[in-house]
């Protein structure tokens, strides 16, 4: 008579008899080194553990928050971007042949009057499409920045301060002081009506109201009134914006087999 012999497998739940029906220990699970380490560094980021997966895509986003630092270093406790890193950014993704559309999004109260100009005119030169997206808000300097993309967008409450240029620190009360800051201001001025549908005569009327703003002169424009003056193309989100840039895009893509003129 052959006794064969049979292999049963355990489960580690099921109650075999003359042993103690307890069941297992949980194992923890064990991770890399560098997988806890970029555990860690998103939970540093975004106060999340996971992000999103990673997907292959045409569209680079830029976000400018806080104060822009220009020539002078903001205290610590500021939110700021500053100038020179978004330049190197930009520079980067006009040789990047992958990537065919840049998206702003600001949130912005503005700073460095020269750093925000640099950061516009960099957008306006770059030959990838751009759109720009005003969320919160984009004030002050934030304005050249989000008017100099190809199509610009801004939430139906978000906000944007038009005022005139300020300085702050020592001033030295001479006539070519008030002549420097004017041609500053000019620059501003025309940089803003050169890259949207609003008149200088318009953008000078709201940049020197007065009784909107407490002990200031100015004008503050609400979602909807800043297409409606001409200064942003149109009211949307994140989904109107990247629709427009895709479509943008597909305009400045030449067909298969021609060059790019």
């Amino acid at each position: 008579m052959n006794n064969e012999e049979t292999y049963h497998e355990e489960d580690p739940y099921e109650p075999v008899p003359g042993k103690h029906n307890e069941p297992p220990l949980e194992q923890p699970i064990r991770q890399s080194p560098r997988k806890q380490k970029l555990i860690l560094q998103n939970l540093k980021a975004v106060g999340q553990t996971t992000t999103a997966a990673p997907v292959e895509s045409r569209i680079h986003t830029m976000i400018i928050i806080g104060q822009i630092e220009g020539h002078l270093i903001l205290p610590p406790k500021n939110k700021t971007t500053k100038y020179e890193h978004i330049i190197p950014q930009l520079i980067a993704i006009e040789q990047n042949p992958n990537i065919k559309g840049l998206l702003v999004i600001l949130n912005t109260v503005g700073g460095d009057v020269e750093a925000g100009l640099a950061i516009a005119e960099m957008l306006e030169s770059l030959s990838k499409a751009t759109v720009s997206l005003v969320l919160g808000g984009g004030h002050s300097i934030g304005v050249p920045i989000s008017v100099s993309t190809d199509y610009s967008f801004i939430a139906e409450t978000a906000t944007m301060t038009i005022h005139p240029l300020r300085l702050t620190g020592l001033v030295i009360g001479v006539p070519q002081t008030y002549e420097y800051l004017d041609k500053m201001q000019d620059r501003v001025i025309k940089f803003v009506t050169s890259h949207s549908k609003i008149s200088e005569e318009k953008y000078r009327e709201l940049m020197f109201r007065t009784g909107e703003l407490v002990r200031d002169v100015g004008t503050v424009l609400v979602g909807r009134d800043a297409v409606n003056v001409g200064l942003i193309d149109e009211v949307g989100g994140i989904s109107q914006a990247i629709k427009k840039l895709n479509e943008l895009i597909e305009l400045k893509i030449p067909p298969r087999g021609k060059e790019p003129q």
